[in-house]
């Protein structure tokens, strides 16, 4: 395998997001998924039911397990949950003075409604993790979240996320499908100081599309993590998230989860 990515992320139970999609992504494209578990989930396609937060020692010590041995050329987290978590990985993070890419999937409120990150992680996120940051992919809410500012355009998004920049994130991919719902397309947007340019999908009519934010921040991941350059990392994403909603195997009543499997070719 090529390209090892350490994922920092909450587990889904009905296997649909969190870091079970992360490890089908990574090894999907041809990547070695290594893991620390933040917490637990009880979720299915209708929604999450329970959480259970891991222990933040336990965190950095599963952090600390595959830094040690194994390494990794990429880390990226997904929910991370608490303040004292998002702690314990910025320490791992010190402690081991991790200098390689961080992509930083700012997973806040579940499609369902969950609260998956108390107000003082959001704080956090903006002191500790935006400024280690290799790149970002937030979505519209989390956007104006972590931002405070109000999108209702494409144009809003990009503001937004060039306002990121300012906090000290190296690269931000501003996902637009929530600006986009009535269109065809779905427009997401790579900016950084010295780039950017967007890169598009067909909205498919399915849904089967639990597990696209974390699908896609892994693929970019995975991509980066085998040196592929960020325009062709970001287009191979779009990508592999497309098929695998292409691709899906229509379980549940809900939100159903992608076909990660179907869609390596």
């Amino acid at each position: 395998m090529n390209g090892r990515v350490l994922i920092i992320a909450g587990s889904d139970s009905g296997g649909g997001a969190g870091i079970q999609a992360d490890i089908k992504t990574v090894t999907m494209l041809g990547g070695y998924a290594s893991t620390a578990v933040t917490c637990v989930t009880a979720q299915n396609t209708l929604g999450v039911s329970d959480i259970h937060s891991i222990p933040p020692k336990m965190v950095y010590e599963q952090i600390k397990s595959v830094l040690e041995d194994i390494g990794t050329d990429v880390i990226k987290t997904g929910m991370l949950y608490s303040a004292e978590i998002i702690k314990a990985v910025d320490r791992a993070l010190e402690d081991f003075q991790y200098t390689g890419d961080l992509i930083v999937d700012p997973v806040m409120v579940a499609t369902s409604g969950a609260q998956l990150l108390n107000h003082d992680g959001i704080a956090l996120y903006k002191e500790l993790l935006l400024p280690r940051a290799t790149l970002v992919t937030p979505n519209v809410p989390e956007l104006e979240t972590l931002t405070g500012r109000t999108i209702v355009s494409e144009e809003d998004l990009i503001t937004a996320a060039e306002a990121l920049l300012l906090a000290g994130t190296k690269a931000v991919v501003a996902k637009g499908g929530h600006l986009q719902e009535e269109l065809d397309i779905v427009r997401n947007f790579y900016i950084s100081q010295d780039s950017r340019f967007s890169f598009e999908a067909d909205r498919l009519p399915s849904r089967n599309t639990h597990g696209t934010g974390c699908t896609l921040a892994s693929a970019l991941a995975v991509s980066l993590a085998q040196e592929m350059p960020l325009y062709e990392a970001c287009e191979r994403a779009n990508n592999f998230v497309s098929r695998a909603i292409e691709q899906a195997p229509n379980l549940g009543k809900g939100a159903g989860p992608m076909g990660h499997a179907q869609a390596r070719g």
